[in-house]
């Protein structure tokens, strides 16, 4: 039996997966900031509009107006799809408003219930969710990540959405603040940043993705004004070759070993 794909939007992305995110999928969008994570879910939702699916798009870190004008620079209306209910955005930064749409504790409970009172009022159908971030759940509490995660996905996964959860990764250890998305997940969408020689550079890796063949190697993307992210090439390019201080590099690289071996207990994998 074939698979439905949702198309996520952005231009020569779906073809790495197969055509699209399975239905129903709860997928993990990962990493640190600036990467593009935040861009890849506004293509997703605003496909969602035009394919006319419902779209619940859930903002932790931004304001509902920051997303609504980082859309705008795209071309994409978000404002007309709110005013035609075809989507509601939820915003769980500015707590301090009295509106039917904002989340006034960032607990996992009123997430899912604001979810499901969202699903009810734009009505029956295909639903895309995103949530930018999870990381906000359990900013103060990381090791509860993968228990809310898994709330998350259990109570969800019967209302019919597909899902993108955003997690943060730090800059300095390239870790997860807090493990356990990635493995509740189905699919997981990776983004990186690099700076080769002196130039800012952006790229994605499909590293999970059940049910389908995708492809296994990092490609590079570009941000343009006007159109948004669009996937330009697989690329050969590594960590080491990025120009970063080498006492920064090495922070890294000590900081990530210290996550990895007190999340796991073992030492570094090596291929030596």
């Amino acid at each position: 039996m074939e698979l439905e794909r949702l198309a996520t939007g952005v231009k020569g992305f779906d073809r790495l997966i197969e055509g699209g995110i399975p239905r129903g999928f709860f997928v993990a969008v990962v990493g640190e900031p600036g990467a593009g994570k935040t861009v890849f879910c506004i293509h997703f939702a605003w496909r969602g509009v035009q394919d006319r699916d419902k779209v619940i798009y859930i903002t932790t870190e931004e304001s509902r107006e920051s997303i609504i004008n980082q859309a705008q620079q795209f071309g994409f209306d978000f404002s007309k799809a709110l005013a035609e209910k075809r989507m509601i955005i939820i915003d769980a930064l500015m707590r301090g408003r009295d509106d039917k749409w904002s989340i006034r504790e960032l607990e996992p409970e009123e997430l899912v219930q604001k979810v499901i009172d969202a699903k009810k009022e734009l009505g029956y159908g295909r639903t895309r969710l995103v949530v930018d971030s999870m990381s906000a759940f359990w900013i103060d509490k990381p090791a509860m990540a993968r228990k809310i995660s898994y709330y998350v996905k259990r109570v969800l996964y019967k209302w019919d959405v597909t899902a993108l959860l955003v997690s943060q990764y730090a800059v300095t250890s390239d870790l997860a603040y807090g493990f356990g998305l990635e493995h509740v997940a189905d699919g997981i969408i990776r983004f990186k940043k690099l700076v080769v020689r002196r130039v800012l550079k952006r790229f994605v890796l499909v590293e999970k993705m059940r049910q389908t063949n995708h492809d296994l190697r990092a490609h590079e993307i570009t941000i343009v004004p006007g159109v948004g992210m669009i996937v330009v090439r697989p690329t050969e390019k590594r960590v080491e070759d990025a120009h970063l201080p080498r006492g920064l590099m090495e922070q890294m690289r000590e900081t990530r070993e210290k996550g990895r071996k007190a999340y796991s207990g073992e030492e570094e994998w090596s291929s030596k």
